[in-house]
């Protein structure tokens, strides 16, 4: 039950990612709100991990994530996401989720076109970065699948 909640909530921050260039607030930090209310009134996260193990892949996550944004890389969105993610699971599912988005988008930079959207959303510009929820979630498939 709570890896289909984890894959409804990153597939629709992937689609928002994706269309968007950016993920809702309401997305990143009300699941990280469910989650950090969840870690308290059971003692554990959303996987059945220790309280313990949510607090160190919130660390790792921050960790990971606050350098590609302080140099630009990343979005604050995907800083959310991923300190969600880990409120959420753990460090093992955190750190193969990260490993797998890299991977992920590592090989759609290889392999992939440029990716040019087919719509224009008003006279609003997207940003030219590439969206990487939609890594993220290819990267917790693959970690679920290498770890389950």
């Amino acid at each position: 039950m709570h890896f289909l909640l984890l894959w409804i909530w990153l597939s629709l921050c992937a689609l928002q990612d994706w269309q968007q260039r950016q993920i809702a607030n309401s997305l990143t930090l009300g699941v990280a709100s469910l989650a950090t209310i969840y870690l308290l009134a059971t003692g554990s996260t959303w996987l059945g991990a220790s309280a313990a193990q949510g607090g160190w892949a919130l660390l790792l996550a921050l960790l990971f994530t606050l350098p590609g944004y302080a140099m630009g890389r990343m979005g604050a969105g995907d800083v959310k996401l991923l300190a969600a993610l880990g409120l959420a699971t753990d460090t093992q599912h955190l750190l193969g989720t990260f490993i797998g988005a890299g991977l992920c988008s590592l090989l759609w930079l290889l392999i992939a076109p440029r990716y040019k959207p087919a719509y224009q959303q008003g006279t609003a510009q997207l940003s030219k970065k590439y969206p990487y929820a939609p890594f993220v979630l290819a990267g917790m498939v693959l970690t679920v699948t290498v770890l389950h």
